[in-house]
C-alpha cells in the first residue's frame, strides 16, 4: 500500500507527496481548481489557450525551444491538460533531477511572458486543434451529445471553446481570468516516485509556496441543474460518413455521490470490456458495430453515463433498439453473479495496472485533493467496488436509464431527427 501525506503550505498551496517503491523516476503534476465550466461565453476555451501559452517561454526561458531543450537533455516526459473542472502540468524525469522538475513548473506556470505575437500564433494552432476534433466524428460525436445533456451551463461547451472565441482572446482578459484562478488556495502540488520528503518538500515551499494570492477574487462555477419533466433530445448531425458514429448520455452522480462506484461497475458490465453486454450483442452476436462501449464519468456537482458506438450505415436503427434493449435489461433483472464478479475484478485488475507509475499516482492523489479537499487510497478504492452487489447494481441501472432525460447524438449521413426519435420508446 502507498501511503501519501498532505501538507498545507503558508500561502494555502496543498502538497501531496506520495512515496512509490521501485522505482527510479519522480513526477511532479501541478493541479489547478479551473477549467472550461469556470469560464463565462465570451471567454470560453480561455483555460485551454492558457495552458498552451505556458509553453511559449518565461523570463528565464524565453522560448519554446529552451524549455524543451532543458527537460530534454535529461530524457524529461512533460505535458499538460485541460479538462472541465481542472487544469494540470506535469514533469517526469529522472529522481535526481527533482529540483529541475519543480523549478520548471513553477516558472512556467506563474512567469510565462504572454507575448501578445505568441497569443496571436497560438490562436491559430488552438483553431486547427478544433477542426481537428470537429472532423473527426468519433471525437466529436460526444461532445456534440454533451451539448445537449448539459444545455444552459458551462459544462456543454467544448473545452477548446469555439474558432471565433480563440480568434478574440483579449491579452488583458485572459491575463485576469488567469489571476482569478491561478492562486495559491487553488493549487495543488503533487510529487509521486522516489524522492526525499524533506527535500521535496523544501523545493515546493521555495517555490510554489512563494506566490501571494492576488488582490482579485475568483468566482466558482455555476452548479448545474437537470431539468425536471424534460423529454428525450436527439440531434443528428449530416456528415457523409460510412460509418455513422453515435453517443447516448444520460444524468449521471458526482464523483463523491454514495452511488458512484456502483455505476461505474454497472457502466463495466453494460459495456466496459469485450466481454461486456453490448459488446456481445451489438458487435459479436449481429456486427452491427466495430467498437462499443460505455463509461461513467462524475463532477463536482453532477456526472453524466455515456454510451458510445460506430455502427454500420444499414444498422444503425437496429444497433440502437439494441442498446435501448440492453440498458432496458439490465435495469428490469439483477446481473449474474458470474458478471458482478467478472466486473468487479476486472476494474481490480486496470486499476492496479494503471498506477503503476509515478505520473499515474501523482495523477490519482493530486486531483482527489484539488477537487474533493481529501484523498483516498486504490485499495480503498478497490474495497468499495467489491463490496458492490447485484442489487446496488440493478438500482443504478433503475435510477440512470430514463428515457425522459436521454440525450442522443448522431453523425452521419441522414437529415432531420424524426427516423431516430422512436428509439426512446425503446428504453
Amino acid at each position: 500500500m502507498n501511503t501519501h501525506k498532505t501538507i498545507n503550505l503558508k500561502n494555502g498551496t496543498r502538497a501531496v507527496l506520495v512515496p512509490v517503491d521501485g522505482t527510479a523516476a519522480v513526477t511532479v503534476m501541478a493541479f489547478y481548481e479551473v477549467g472550461s465550466r469556470y469560464e463565462p461565453s465570451e471567454l470560453a476555451g480561455v483555460s485551454h489557450f492558457l495552458e498552451h501559452l505556458v509553453f511559449k517561454g518565461t523570463k528565464r526561458r524565453p522560448s519554446t525551444m529552451h524549455l524543451a531543450r532543458e527537460l530534454d537533455s535529461v530524457g524529461a516526459e512533460y505535458n499538460a491538460y485541460t479538462d472541465r473542472d481542472n487544469t494540470a502540468f506535469y514533469v517526469r524525469l529522472q529522481s535526481d533531477r527533482l529540483d529541475l522538475a519543480v523549478d520548471m513548473l513553477e516558472d512556467m506556470v506563474y512567469h510565462s511572458l504572454f507575448r501578445t505575437e505568441d497569443i496571436r500564433s497560438e490562436a491559430g494552432v488552438i483553431v486547427e486543434e478544433l477542426r481537428m476534433y470537429d472532423d473527426n466524428p468519433l471525437m466529436a460525436v460526444e461532445e456534440t451529445m454533451q451539448e445537449e445533456l448539459f444545455r444552459g451551463s458551462a459544462l456543454g461547451r467544448k473545452i477548446g471553446g469555439t474558432p471565433k472565441s480563440v480568434m478574440g482572446m483579449d491579452r488583458k482578459r485572459m491575463l485576469d481570468f488567469r489571476d482569478r484562478f491561478y492562486r495559491p488556495e487553488r493549487t495543488v502540488v503533487a510529487i509521486a516516485g522516489n524522492f526525499d520528503e524533506r527535500s521535496a518538500l523544501r523545493l515546493v515551499e521555495a517555490g510554489f509556496g512563494r506566490k501571494r494570492p492576488p488582490r482579485t477574487a475568483d468566482r466558482p462555477f455555476r452548479r448545474h441543474r437537470f431539468p425536471h419533466g424534460s423529454r428525450p433530445v436527439f440531434r443528428v448531425v449530416r456528415k457523409e460518413t460510412e460509418q455513422v458514429q453515435v453517443a447516448i448520455g444520460f444524468p449521471g452522480y458526482p464523483s463523491e455521490h454514495r452511488h458512484s462506484v456502483a455505476l461505474r461497475v454497472m457502466a463495466n458490465i453494460l459495456g466496459g470490456t469485450m466481454s461486456s453486454r453490448l459488446f456481445l450483442t451489438v458487435r459479436e452476436r449481429y456486427g452491427l458495430a466495430y467498437h462499443i462501449q460505455a463509461a461513467a464519468h462524475g463532477f463536482q456537482d453532477v456526472g453524466q453515463m455515456a454510451i458510445q458506438a460506430g455502427l454500420s450505415k444499414d444498422g444503425v436503427h437496429r444497433g440502437l433498439d439494441l442498446i435501448m434493449s440492453e440498458c432496458r435489461r439490465i435495469a428490469r433483472r439483477p446481473v449474474t453473479a458470474e458478471e458482478l464478479n467478472r466486473a468487479q475484478e476486472n476494474i481490480k485488475g486496470r486499476m492496479t495496472l494503471g498506477l503503476e507509475d509515478s505520473r499515474s499516482m501523482a495523477g490519482w492523489y493530486g486531483r482527489q485533493e484539488l477537487l474533493q479537499r481529501r484523498s483516498i487510497t486504490p485499495e480503498r478504492r478497490i474495497r468499495e467496488v467489491m463490496a458492490v452487489t447485484r442489487e446496488d447494481v440493478q438500482r443504478v441501472a433503475k435510477d440512470i436509464f430514463r428515457p425522459d432525460r436521454m440525450a442522443v447524438s448522431v453523425i452521419g449521413p441522414f437529415d432531420g431527427q424524426e427516423d431516430f426519435v422512436r428509439h426512446a420508446r425503446k428504453l
